[in-house]
C-alpha cells in the first residue's frame, strides 16, 4: 500500500499560474485563496452573489465570478484559461449541487488543466476502503437526516464522483478526514485506502487540507488518484515516521 508524507514539486513557468477556485467564499475555499496567493498564482473565485461579501479582505487581489456553482455558464466563464481547477464539492441541498458542479467543471476546464476536488472518506473508488461500523452508522443516520430536511445530499457527492473517476481529465480527489481549525502543520500524509494506519488519527487541520489541495496542482503523482489524507503531525502520522527511522 502506498504511503506518500508529501513533497511539492515546482512548476517552472514563465506566466502565474491561473487557478479558479469553486467554492471559495467557504473556510476551506477561503485558505485555499490564501495559499494560491502565497504562490503568486492568478486566482479566479466562484461563489454565490450572497457570499462575495465573505471574500472582501482578498478585495482587488483575485477575480470573483459571482453565481451557483453548478451553473454551467458561471463555470464555463470562470476556468477560461485555468491551468487548474480546485473544486469544493458541497451537498448542499437536493437539487444535484455536487454532480451539476463536477460535471460543469469536467466539461468546461481547458483540456489540460488539473482539476482538483474535495470531498470526504466517505467516498470511496475502488471499493476496497474499510470503514468501521460506527462510521458507516454515522454516514448513513447524517445522509438520512439532512436529506429529509432538504439540508444535503450525500448520495449526490458519491455520484459526483463517479462521475469523476471515469474521466479522463487530470483528476484528483482529496479525500479529508475530520477537521479542526488551528496553525498549519504542513503537508498531510495520504494513503489510497482509509483504513492504512497512518490514516488512524484522522484528523487534519482545514489549512492544511487546502494546503494539500494546493499543492496537488503540481504533483503529477496524485493525477487520476484518490487519495484519503490525514495531519502529519496527528499521533498516528509521527508514529509512522518513527517506525520508517527505526
Amino acid at each position: 500500500m502506498e504511503r506518500i508524507e508529501g513533497n511539492r514539486p515546482t512548476r517552472p513557468t514563465e506566466a502565474p499560474m491561473r487557478v479558479c477556485i469553486v467554492g471559495a467564499s467557504g473556510k476551506l475555499g477561503q485558505y485555499m485563496v490564501e495559499h494560491c496567493l502565497e504562490r503568486g498564482y492568478d486566482v479566479v473565485g466562484v461563489c454565490r452573489a450572497q457570499s462575495v461579501p465573505k471574500l472582501d479582505r482578498f478585495a482587488g487581489r483575485i477575480t470573483i465570478v459571482p453565481g451557483p456553482t453548478n451553473d454551467e455558464d458561471v463555470i464555463r466563464r470562470a476556468v477560461a484559461g485555468c491551468d487548474g481547477v480546485l473544486t469544493v464539492l458541497a451537498p448542499w441541498g437536493v437539487q444535484q449541487y455536487s454532480s451539476g458542479t463536477a460535471q460543469a467543471v469536467l466539461d468546461h476546464a481547458p483540456a489540460r488543466a488539473r482539476l482538483i476536488f474535495s470531498c470526504g472518506w466517505h467516498i470511496t473508488r475502488d471499493g476496497k476502503d474499510e470503514y468501521s461500523t460506527a462510521f458507516k452508522a454515522l454516514v448513513g443516520v447524517f445522509g438520512w437526516l439532512a436529506r429529509l430536511v432538504r439540508f444535503a445530499e450525500l448520495d449526490d457527492q458519491v455520484e459526483a464522483c463517479r462521475r469523476i473517476f471515469a474521466s479522463d481529465k487530470r483528476w484528483t480527489v482529496v479525500r479529508g478526514s475530520d477537521l479542526e481549525e488551528g496553525e498549519s502543520q504542513g503537508l498531510p500524509v495520504w494513503s489510497e485506502h482509509v483504513q492504512d494506519p497512518i490514516l488512524a488519527s484522522n484528523l487534519t487541520r482545514r489549512i492544511d487540507f487546502a494546503l494539500f489541495m494546493v499543492d496537488a496542482l503540481t504533483n503529477s503523482a496524485l493525477e487520476q488518484v484518490a487519495p484519503a489524507i490525514n495531519g502529519a503531525q496527528t499521533p498516528s502520522a509521527l508514529a509512522h515516521r518513527e517506525a520508517v527511522a527505526a
